[in-house]
């Protein structure tokens, strides 16, 4: 039987590479990523073969109504193995001086409403086969947050990702499902290349490391692991 796994922030850099990973690995793919990002999925999918596209809105409970019975329905089956990969960073500046709630309400959204409603989306079909395997993406800052200073609020929502994970991991451990956390450092993309000139790419994470990490807790050589947060630090 061949898996279908989903990722979620398909069309960004680590979304992408995390679905050609897997793809390489034998897997059909349900890519997810905003409705602007709808050709970059398209372009992926025509690269990678047996791919089924949602460009909608990951936070929208209407957004998973849709895609789960169109996924199950173009790729044979719902997915038993998810990346939530979904995510944004925001800083900058120290938390009391924010003026407004924007920066907090777009961490606590695009980090941590995505996973919850990706959860809530493709857990019961797993529960229900006995058989599934996730993995969220969390951070270096999850583990550390003073790491993270001048974006308190991303370190904020990516520590309640991680342990959002660890609780429904217990949830439905006995129900033979599996999730687990990532927690990168640094990843070299061409958006941290951009926004830190100076800073050498080399110590960085790279992109093929992660997504092998997020590619071999999904599988089932990792078949005993769960409620794992597991560190990808490089040398950053």
């Amino acid at each position: 039987m061949t898996d279908v796994a989903l990722v979620t922030g398909a069309a960004g850099a680590l979304g992408a590479e995390v679905a050609r990973t897997l793809r390489a690995r034998g897997c059909k793919l349900a890519l997810i990523d905003a409705a602007p990002a709808k050709d970059r999925l398209e372009k992926l999918a025509a690269s990678v073969g047996d791919a089924c596209v949602v460009a909608g809105d990951a936070t929208a409970e209407a957004t998973w109504a849709e895609a789960m019975p169109r996924i199950e329905r173009d790729l044979g089956e719902a997915p038993s193995r998810a990346a939530l990969i979904a995510g944004a960073w925001r800083g900058g500046k120290p938390l009391h001086e924010e003026t407004t709630d924007e920066v907090w309400r777009t961490m606590m959204t695009a980090n941590l409403e995505t996973v919850h409603r990706a959860l809530r989306a493709v857990l019961p079909p797993m529960v229900a086969r006995r058989r599934g395997s996730v993995v969220v993406v969390g951070s270096r800052a999850s583990a550390h947050p003073a790491s993270s200073a001048f974006a308190a609020a991303y370190a904020a929502s990516k520590a309640a990702v991680v342990a959002l994970s660890q609780a429904v991991a217990a949830e439905v451990l006995g129900d033979g499902v599996r999730v687990n956390a990532v927690l990168p450092s640094t990843m070299d993309t061409p958006a941290n290349r951009a926004a830190m000139p100076k800073a050498d790419p080399s110590a960085w994470v790279s992109l093929a490391s992660v997504a092998g990490v997020i590619a071999f807790l999904l599988g089932d050589d990792a078949r005993d692991i769960s409620g794992a947060a597991l560190p990808v630090y490089g040398r950053a």
